[in-house]
């Protein structure tokens, strides 16, 4: 399976469906060493003069170490052939398991032209972890990362999400890249 770069702007799938039904994968890290994590939260938008992706991502999760300590990650959209790689992904942790072994995902390494480089960073060539399988990736690099706080809740309900008070990071990234299935 190969892909081929697109125009962000010319994906016309419904953003709702796509994340909230379909479910992506959030992968970080690099070729040596990398986890991915199923998310059914987020979104796409425009901010700061950029495409952009938001995440959440709990910090009990094997995943936020990786992204943490990576500048970028990519998101991973996939067919209904997927679904059952994408339960286990969601389901089964990175710490005590091989992932892509378990549902036959083949992690690929996508580069990306290099980005202008962010304050205290250095420009070079760029490049995230994603999976043949996916119809879509993404390469994101992070711009902002802030932990959600209960106080600014302005619909109380919303803490019912949390029992175990493990506050989502919130992340918000900018598209580099993306591709599609050939």
């Amino acid at each position: 399976m190969s892909h081929r770069p697109f125009d962000i702007r010319t994906w016309n799938d419904n953003p709702w469906s796509t994340v909230a039904e379909r479910w992506m994968l959030i992968t970080a890290g690099n070729a040596a060493s990398w986890n991915t994590m199923t998310a059914s939260w987020g979104g796409f938008g425009h901010l700061w003069n950029k495409d952009v992706v938001f995440i959440f991502v709990r910090p009990t999760r094997y995943t936020f170490g990786f992204m943490e300590a990576s500048a970028s990650f990519s998101l991973c959209f996939f067919g209904g052939e997927q679904r059952e790689a994408l339960e286990i992904c969601g389901r089964v942790s990175g710490r005590d398991s091989d992932k892509a072994a378990l549902t036959g995902l083949e992690p690929t390494t996508f580069t990306y032209p290099p980005s202008a480089p962010l304050p205290g960073k250095t420009a070079g060539e760029d490049c995230v972890v994603g999976f043949a399988q996916a119809k879509i990736v993404l390469a994101c690099r992070k711009l902002h990362a802030q932990d959600l706080d209960p106080a600014c809740f302005v619909d109380p309900a919303i803490a019912n999400h949390y029992k175990a008070m493990d506050w989502h990071r919130f992340y918000v990234a900018s598209i580099e890249a993306a591709w599609k299935q050939d």
